[in-house]
């Protein structure tokens, strides 16, 4: 990801989900490089972000808390609030040539915001007639043998031919034919092309979202016998309110609970890290040309996941929640300006993107965006304000507000649960209900914002209206 003066260039790239090591399970297995960026960079150790898909990219793509947008589930910012200047648009205006391929919005057709870009790369024709969906499995993608693998998904009516739990290996020489490989070669050609102006790429791999599908050579560095799983806690909802206690028992029973019944846990564990492994050599192979470009002195890269994701932990598979296995995540900066091969305790959120790349690459200020630039971490990362953020939840009021020592959540019906992370990082112990930390809960619901936007307009009231290659959103019935 790239700034101007002089002249640089933006290299900005996702992973979905967040890496491994912090919740319990075997850290995964870097098979191509040995961090993501190889001359230094700056790791964000207390990092969070939404749990959910579409909000998290709607929140990072404006600049916006979804108290704000009204994103908490499946509505559209770009429908409802058309007047916000995205990201790529603000690199647009600024001067760059701005490139975008892979799952950097919601995958599902139209999510994509297809303003400012000069090439959003998929992978067929037919996806750009049709709402330009992102998903990494189908569209001529190769399939592991048999379809569905896993044994979950087999079994379950509901999630035959469902991407959610699936996962399987994909035969070594079809790897090159994967959507994610696929996206990241597109990717690789930019970086070798002469450029003249300031360029934006970003890049989205789909993996290590469901379905988990990767080369099996990725499946063979994790054998099944040798995985370790999370540390669980088999008491871990009691100290819930009983709303949420009700609902996450009735989904450890469904998922946790059958995956244990069914003897594939660790199965499932490796697929999830095997997608890891290879999303990461495709990073490598991001890099290594990166760094053999004429571009490697003058770029910024920024590596980040738009949500963690639970393997048991409180019975959750998934994310869906306030906890810190879905919302921490990975999130790095390296190039010219960044402190080199450090770590940092500044706590930040993924909202703290845009307004640090306007900062870094001189782009269009917007008085408006809710995060904060962190370019004076990025120079100096043993900053040791405690911060606090804020992170919605899927409902208006619902929200957490965390920093370096405590988790606060709060849902809409009046719920709460308190965390102290310093002695409590599995997040066992609830003491909410504890008096002797009332003060505490106040001071931290007390940041949270005053008053929360309404829904924005619900999917199911809309339909996408395809045009040639292009498409909109308009009302039912229109």
């Amino acid at each position: 990801m790239g700034c101007r003066t002089p002249q640089r260039h933006l290299l900005r790239s996702r992973r979905h989900e967040r890496l491994v090591g912090a919740t319990g399970i075997e850290a995964s297995k870097n098979a191509q490089h040995g961090s993501p960026c190889r001359n230094g960079r700056d790791l964000y150790q207390r990092a969070h972000c939404r749990h959910l898909l579409r909000p998290s990219r709607s929140a990072i793509f404006t600049g916006r808390y979804a108290s704000t947008t009204g994103v908490y589930g499946t509505e559209i910012y770009f429908y409802d609030h058309p007047e916000y200047r995205p990201l790529q648009v603000a690199f647009k205006e600024g001067g760059y040539k701005v490139y975008g391929a892979g799952k950097l919005f919601h995958h599902p057709a139209g999510c994509a915001d297809l303003r400012g870009w000069d090439e959003f790369y998929v992978r067929t024709d037919a996806q750009k007639v049709a709402g330009w969906p992102m998903d990494g499995w189908e569209h001529g993608a190769p399939l592991p043998d048999p379809y569905p693998h896993s044994k979950f998904n087999q079994i379950n009516k509901k999630w035959a031919g469902k991407p959610f739990m699936e996962g399987g290996p994909i035969p070594n020489d079809k790897a090159e034919s994967i959507t994610d490989t696929v996206r990241t070669q597109w990717a690789c050609d930019i970086l070798k092309q002469s450029h003249r102006e300031p360029f934006f790429l970003a890049l989205g791999l789909y993996a290590p979202h469901f379905p988990n599908y990767a080369p099996q050579k990725f499946f063979d560095m994790y054998p099944t016998e040798s995985i370790q799983r999370p540390e669980w806690n088999a008491e871990d909802l009691d100290d819930l309110s009983g709303p949420v206690r009700r609902k996450y028992s009735a989904r450890k029973k469904a998922i946790h609970d059958k995956l244990l019944e069914l003897g594939i846990v660790d199965s499932t564990l490796q697929a999830y890290l095997a997608s890891i492994s290879y999303a990461d050599s495709l990073l490598g192979r991001v890099l290594d040309t990166l760094e053999n470009s004429p571009h490697a002195d003058n770029t910024v890269i920024v590596f980040w996941s738009d949500h963690g994701y639970g393997h048991g932990e409180k019975g959750n598979w998934g994310k869906h929640t306030l906890w810190q296995r879905t919302s921490n995540i990975p999130f790095l900066w390296a190039g010219p300006g960044i402190a080199k091969n450090k770590k940092t305790e500044y706590t930040a959120t993924l909202i703290d993107m845009y307004p640090t790349l306007a900062r870094l690459c001189d782009l269009p200020s917007d008085s408006e965006h809710e995060g904060q630039s962190l370019h004076f971490v990025l120079k100096n990362p043993t900053q040791t304000r405690n911060r606090s953020v804020f992170l919605p939840h899927d409902h208006p009021g619902s929200c957490a507000i965390i920093n370096g020592d405590w988790r606060y959540i709060y849902y809409k019906d009046g719920s709460e649960e308190l965390y102290d992370l310093d002695a409590d990082f599995h997040e066992w112990n609830n003491l909410a209900d504890n008096a002797e930390y009332a003060g505490i809960k106040k001071k931290l619901k007390a940041q949270a914002p005053a008053t929360f936007a309404p829904a924005g307009t619900s999917r199911n009231t809309l339909q996408m209206v395809t045009e040639g290659e292009s498409f909109h959103w308009a009302p039912k019935g229109e």
